[in-house]
């Protein structure tokens, strides 16, 4: 089995991880889906001025990514982009909550773990047709258009 870091040599990419980040998955995938596919700048600019207290964490790792593509790696940073960020649960820890009657609930406080990975983009890779559909400023006109409905007759 071919290591992570091995494969990201290979193909012009460097990674960065956190562990024990204090909020649960699910809110954290939430801010690393936002940033997946974008340039690295843009993905930090956005990380700036997210309103989640969790986004701060997240440009720190990418800020580290990018540092390690750098100088591990030397690549350019102005090609860089986020090419996977994922999010994976880490441990729970469990804490009690009275309640009345001499009851108790539990209260768990979820941990997790955060793996940015940033690639350099080819200058000659070319976007899928589907992809670049959407970008072309001349529309076709569609075959199947409905007639105007004729008034009065």
């Amino acid at each position: 089995m071919v290591m992570l870091k091995d494969k990201l040599r290979k193909e012009n990419g460097a990674l960065a991880k956190a562990r024990a980040l204090r909020t649960s998955a699910r809110k954290l995938n939430l801010v690393a889906a936002s940033i997946r596919g974008k340039t690295a700048a843009s993905a930090l600019t956005q990380l700036t001025f997210e309103k989640r207290r969790i986004a701060q964490e997240v440009k720190k790792v990418l800020q580290a990514a990018v540092a390690n593509a750098e100088n591990n790696h030397g690549l350019d940073v102005d090609k860089l982009y986020v090419a996977e960020a994922w999010v994976g649960r880490s441990f729970v820890m469990k804490r009690m909550h009275p309640r009345g009657r001499g009851k108790s609930s539990g209260i768990e406080k979820p941990f997790s773990n955060l793996t940015i990975v940033v690639k350099q983009r080819d200058p000659d890779t070319k976007m899928s047709k589907s992809r670049a559909k959407g970008f072309s400023k001349n529309k076709p006109a569609t075959k199947n258009a409905p007639a105007p409905a004729s008034v009065g007759a």
